[in-house]
């Protein structure tokens, strides 16, 4: 059997679709209902848009690490990695108007609530964090979850159909919400001319993150992404070339160039 269910919350809607086979109905809702919350709990942590929120109170200089809960250190931690990982292309100490990890928040959130899922018995399921997925099992025994591409011009064109089991997929971009990803470096919306990129890999929060290195420093970031096992990516740039990063899925047959 399968249970959907969409939140809306963080700014965006998170949805989800269970396969509830084995799994008591009483059981998948108690599931759901603890995952739902804990994101609403997140955001009452991390949001910026929110000025008594830890994270607001923290970037005014109003408290401490120490004082903030203890997602807070998580995040900055896996935060801090990323940027490592970058070279510094994904920064959220380098945002105008002070840290802002939400590049990494919405993905890390939902690999958490994936993670509830599954300790509550649901071995079958897929979240959707506006866009940024993550995934366990299957919709059917020995078949993934299936996730399309789009291309930036037009939603009904997919430019990749990515397989997804027990892996996460994001992307960040410029085509639906304009110049917001920023250059780290300058503290301005990115000049390195990539319009979408897309990243697959284990953990959604670190894809998250790298897909918005990727869009803020293009090729720059990109030789760094290839060092990283068990993540790839696909970019496009605004001629609309495709850039594969790595051994990024479900591309046809001699796509894009490396």
């Amino acid at each position: 059997m399968r249970r959907t269910h969409a939140e809306p919350v963080m700014g965006t809607v998170v949805s989800f679709d269970l396969v509830t086979d084995g799994v008591d109905a009483a059981d998948v809702d108690d599931a759901l209902a603890l995952a739902c919350a804990g994101l609403h709990e997140i955001d009452d942590v991390f949001s910026t848009w929110q000025p008594a929120s830890p994270v607001s109170r923290l970037r005014r200089g109003e408290t401490t690490l120490d004082e903030c809960p203890p997602e807070v250190a998580e995040v900055l931690d896996r935060c801090a990695r990323a940027r490592d990982l970058t070279d510094g292309w994904f920064d959220p100490w380098a945002m105008p108007g002070g840290l802002d990890p939400t590049g990494l928040v919405k993905g890390w959130a939902a690999q958490r609530a994936l993670a509830v899922l599954e300790t509550c018995g649901v071995r079958s399921a897929m979240v959707n964090a506006g866009g940024d997925v993550t995934a366990i099992g299957g919709p059917e025994v020995g078949r993934p979850w299936r996730l399309g591409v789009r291309h930036p011009d037009d939603p009904t064109r997919m430019l990749a159909v990515v397989p997804l089991l027990d892996a996460a997929l994001a992307t960040s971009g410029t085509y639906e919400r304009g110049d917001h990803v920023i250059d780290p470096w300058t503290a301005a919306p990115s000049s390195a001319g990539i319009v979408s990129a897309s990243v697959v890999g284990g953990d959604l929060g670190l894809a998250d993150a790298l897909a918005t290195a990727l869009v803020a420093g293009g090729p720059a970031a990109a030789r760094h992404i290839t060092a990283i096992p068990g993540y790839a990516a696909l970019m496009v740039s605004a001629d609309r070339r495709l850039h594969v990063v790595g051994d990024f899925p479900g591309l046809p047959v001699g796509a894009g160039t490396r």
